[in-house]
């Protein structure tokens, strides 16, 4: 048996090339539609090897109207439209109207290599069976110089991936808390679509931050004994919004990886790890409390202000989401963890919110 420089079986002669569907959903932002769309078109396979999905998630009139248009001219690119707000929905029709053993997943401000759906097509024929999952890296490209400010060890949050090799999730052959992220997820169709998709109670609507639903949808199709499988010649680049580099962004998006986090381990039914893990995001949360004075533009001790943030996502979510009856000191909890204006999550099921959010964003 033959193998590749990344370890791998070589695939065998006769194996067949799975079919691919790219699929990238928009909320509002033509500009990045059109950059992504000539990546793709851009494809070494060509046209006819694989097709496009647009899904148009809420988009307004004009803006539907200039998504027709740019994807008009592809031939192999088809335009839908959902109008329940959220990536997750959308993500999930894209699934639906798929026919291809594969629906590779990219946000609108990505930009596919030329040889992305071939790289796909190459890697999915190697494993044997087929991968549940793959990913790959997330280059950045800068609308903005990151600042110097912006800690390295969250680079992450903007979903960058720049580690170089190949492996399974979650095992030793990659780094420890390597995740994969929708903006380069590649999910073989149909096992997704039979344990029921992306959670539509996770993922981005409007200005509600909750993610994790890719990261969900990996685990749970490898705890089912599919493949997730990492290999950093999957390659797109992500746009960087210059908007983001600020430190109100980015407390904010920790805050709401808390929560995500606690939504996620729940959805894949371990609650007991939220538990085990809340005395010490408590403990975070006490030490770290005094820098909620500083003013949220400002970046000195911005190491304990994000930690904060996180500790805070983290112990409303596990709280504000436990619907058992409380003790009067759990009820006077609750009403104290109120009273400092951040977002509370009452329940999991976070469809009003979502509503709510979509409805500012039209």
């Amino acid at each position: 048996m033959t193998t590749t420089h990344h370890g791998e079986a070589a695939a065998p002669p006769t194996a067949r090339v799975p079919s691919v569907t790219a699929c990238l959903v928009t909320h509002d932002r033509p500009h990045y539609v059109r950059s992504c769309l000539e990546s793709l078109r851009k494809q070494t396979v060509g046209p006819e090897a694989f097709d496009i999905i647009v899904v148009d998630s809420c988009g307004g009139p004009e803006v539907s109207r200039q998504l027709a248009e740019m994807v008009a001219p592809l031939p192999n690119a088809r335009l839908l439209r959902v109008d329940r707000p959220g990536a997750s929905a959308a993500r999930n029709l894209g699934a639906e109207a798929s026919e291809a053993d594969f629906i590779a997943y990219l946000d609108d401000d990505a930009l596919a290599e030329p040889d992305w759906i071939e790289r796909i097509q190459q890697i999915a024929a190697t494993r044997d069976p087929w991968p549940g999952v793959l990913a790959g890296r997330v280059l950045p490209v800068w609308e903005a110089p990151l600042p110097g400010w912006w800690p390295e060890r969250l680079r992450g949050v903007l979903s960058i991936i720049e580690w170089e090799g190949a492996g399974e999730f979650r095992t030793p052959q990659v780094p420890n808390g390597l995740e994969p992220y929708g903006v380069n997820m590649i999910v073989q169709r149909r096992p997704l679509l039979d344990m029921g998709g992306f959670a539509d109670r996770l993922g981005r609507v409007g200005k509600l931050l909750l993610s994790d639903e890719d990261v969900q949808v990996g685990w749970r199709l490898q705890d089912r004994g599919y493949s997730a499988w990492y290999d950093s010649r999957i390659v797109v680049r992500h746009q960087i919004q210059a908007k983001r580099l600020n430190p109100e962004w980015l407390l904010d998006r920790l805050y709401w990886q808390g929560a995500s986090t606690v939504a996620t381990r729940r959805i894949l039914g371990a609650p007991e790890q939220v538990w085990r893990e809340l005395p010490r995001r408590l403990v975070v949360e006490l030490i770290t409390l005094p820098t909620a004075l500083l003013p949220r533009g400002g970046t000195a001790l911005l190491g304990l202000r994000w930690r904060l943030a996180y500790a805070r996502g983290f112990t409303r979510m596990a709280l504000m989401g436990e619907q058992k009856k409380r003790s009067l000191p759990g009820r006077l909890l609750r009403a104290l963890l109120r009273r400092d204006g951040e977002p509370v999550i009452p329940t999991l099921d976070i469809g009003a919110r979502a509503d709510e959010a979509g409805k500012t964003h039209r």
